[in-house]
């Protein structure tokens, strides 16, 4: 097995060309095996292994830096690195990441993750080595899909200014996630059609490499001869416009074709930016005809891609319904997302109201800017993007939507401990980042009616700003309490009879144990951590201690008469949430609880857990909860301790 044999670049160019082919197939089997069993990011990595095998051919990894962006197609880069023996471990806890990171390889330059950022960094790279008297090459991999964020077009602006020697990499498959949308797509497109200019550059090049010496002024006569034939053949063509020198369009798929042109590529003096054509999915039929499908996947059945499937109805499943109800009753309801029509639930709602469903490519920024410019305009625009995808566009959720105060509905899917993707897409950010917000409501929810409840609301009752956010998971049993009318400010009180009546009559019963008042702790926590904080509760209430639940509908506005209300009267308060502690809801709560008991006669004991200070890898959900310590054995042994 060639696979096996690669232990770093340097072996992958001792394999003859006529093997290239095999090791490709190599390539996407241990991909389809691997991700088959752990999931992952499939269609996308199938798409670029010749691209892959290519690059570290040609180019000198780690000497010289090959940058991928979002890096969820890394795989065969990982495979291509020395990475081989450890590539079954993807994705799981304390195992190899589904995305670059710094720490796991020399030739992984950059921990990405989000998309549009290769080219900015990439170019930061190239100008320090440039700067140090270093002549090695940085390349920049882009994806159609990622060119639509604004920051890569910004970064593309600056690399044409500077003339650095950059090469950027558009792998153009027509997808992001979903298949693309745009101007920039169509650009692309346009471009694929015919490129005559490619072709005669092409028979000039070879032309020119039969004459032995042709001396400076021939290759300068050559050199503009080429920028005049393009100026007449490709008047319209972006990235010369910006700066750069253009070559292809190429097939990502000849290895040959592609070692010829990075060799010529690496000998010109400027930017550059080279557009290969590839097929997302390519090598495994259910992921070629389903592609969009396949891009994020769990474990499937590698015989036929049929994916596991589960009873219970998630949330997101539970919005995309919802959605759907909501275009049908108010024709003033518009649906936005940033290339996440499917993964957002979003996709049921473009089908059955396309004028009103807008995919803006992978543009959080815009996304948000946009949505305020239709609530100006009269109609109510729900945004749905992932919680860390959010982050991108705090500073147009501020100026664009809340100091307006506009009414945007903010759908923050993923928020909370998000399995297996790793540092980059946890949604532990977005409470502590939004919290001080003016005119922005910010719910959590608990259930599928909670969350239908608060999304009625948010879009026919209030007027203004509200973030919603729920987590990558299975709703829970529906419980009457998750039910209650949404009242501004207001969370949800559940005594212990709701969630566990049976024990709950026995302490009607006896109040008391050995002639002193039972225990009683109060669980404050967000919607999201109700399932641990479940069996917490059942675990101490088993033990004789008597424990409620105070959920947190409302993070933003509070109504702190309320809480305080259902607060008193505890021997211990625990708060609970699936965010950082720095600037979190449970840290203000815990501070209004001990100003408010201080010169009491009696003062609960309080504690806090939270997300630790720190970036959160691979894992379960489970696995991600019990290193944050918001397992529900691990909430109970605080909440007993914090008794004692």
């Amino acid at each position: 097995m060639l696979l096996q044999k690669i232990h770093s670049p340097d072996d992958l160019k001792k394999i003859p060309e006529d093997q290239l082919s095999l090791l490709a197939g190599e390539i996407r089997s241990e991909i389809i095996e691997v991700v088959a069993k752990n999931g992952g990011h499939l269609a996308s990595n199938l798409g670029v292994v010749e691209l892959a095998i290519a690059l570290h051919r040609v180019f000198d990894s780690p000497k010289d830096a090959i940058v991928w962006d979002v890096s969820h197609q890394s795989y065969p880069h990982k495979l291509l690195t020395g990475r081989y023996p450890d590539f079954p471990s993807l994705r799981t806890h304390g195992g190899m990441s589904g995305f670059t990171r710094i720490y796991e390889s020399p030739h992984d330059f950059f921990d990405a993750g989000h998309a549009s950022s290769s080219i900015s960094s990439a170019l930061g790279l190239l100008t320090a080595w440039d700067l140090q008297g270093r002549d090695d090459k940085v390349v920049a991999v882009i994806g159609d899909g990622a060119l639509t964020g604004g920051m890569a077009f910004e970064a593309l602006s600056h690399a044409g200014h500077l003339a650095k020697k950059l090469v950027v990499v558009l792998n153009d498959n027509q997808m992001s996630i979903s298949r693309n949308t745009g101007a920039i797509s169509r650009y692309l497109s346009q471009l694929t059609m015919g490129a005559p200019y490619q072709r005669i550059r092409r028979k000039i090049d070879r032309v020119v490499d039969l004459i032995p010496y042709f001396g400076s002024h021939l290759g300068k006569f050559v050199y503009r001869f080429k920028r005049g034939l393009k100026g007449l053949l490709l008047t319209n063509n972006l990235f010369v416009d910006l700066g750069f020198e253009y070559v292809g369009p190429l097939s990502g798929h000849n290895i040959r074709q592609l070692e010829e042109t990075f060799r010529r590529v690496k000998k010109i003096p400027r930017p550059v930016v080279i557009h290969v054509v590839t097929k997302k999915g390519r090598g495994y039929r259910p992921a070629e005809d389903n592609p969009s499908a396949f891009h994020g996947v769990g474990p499937f059945n590698i015989s036929d891609g049929v994916m596991e499937k589960f009873d219970t109805m998630s949330f997101t499943e539970v919005f995309s319904r919802k959605m759907v109800s909501l275009g049908e009753s108010n024709p003033s309801v518009v649906a936005v997302t940033a290339a996440m029509a499917k993964g957002t639930g979003l996709a049921s709602f473009s089908r059955h109201f396309p004028d009103r469903f807008f995919d803006v490519g992978i543009a959080e920024e815009h996304a948000v800017t946009f949505a305020g410019g239709l609530a100006a305009g009269g109609l109510v625009p729900v945004v749905a993007i992932y919680s860390t995808f959010i982050q991108r566009s705090v500073d147009q959720i501020i100026e664009d939507v809340a100091m307006q105060n506009r009414h945007v509905v903010m759908a923050f899917d993923r928020a909370g401990a998000v399995p297996s993707d790793g540092e980059t897409h946890q949604g532990i950010f977005d409470i502590a980042l939004l919290r001080s917000v003016p005119n922005l409501s910010i719910l959590t929810v608990t259930s599928a009616s909670d969350l239908s409840l608060c999304l009625d609301w948010a879009v026919n009752v209030n007027k203004g700003p509200v973030a919603i956010r729920w987590p990558k998971l299975s709703s829970p049993s529906e419980i009457d309490a998750f039910s209650a009318p949404v009242e501004p400010g207001k969370g949800l009180y559940i005594p212990c009879g709701k969630f566990a009546p049976a024990i709950s009559a026995e302490f009607e019963d006896a109040p008391s144990v050995d002639g002193k008042p039972r225990k009683r702790v109060l669980l404050v926590l967000t919607g999201s951590l109700y399932g641990e904080c479940l069996i917490a509760a059942r675990s101490m209430i088993i033990k004789g201690i008597v424990v409620d639940m105070y959920v947190l509908r409302f993070v933003k506005p509070f109504d702190e008469e309320h809480f305080l209300s259902c607060a008193k009267d505890y021997d211990a308060i625990l708060f609970l949430e699936d965010g950082m502690k720095s600037g979190s809801m449970a840290e203000y709560l815990q501070g209004l609880v001990l100003r408010k008991s201080a010169g009491a006669k009696s003062c609960p004991r309080t504690d806090i857990i939270t997300f630790p200070d720190k970036f959160i890898s691979n894992g379960t959900r489970s696995q991600i909860l019990e290193e944050a310590g918001l397992s529900g054995g691990q909430i109970a042994e605080r909440a007993v301790r914090a008794l004692v």
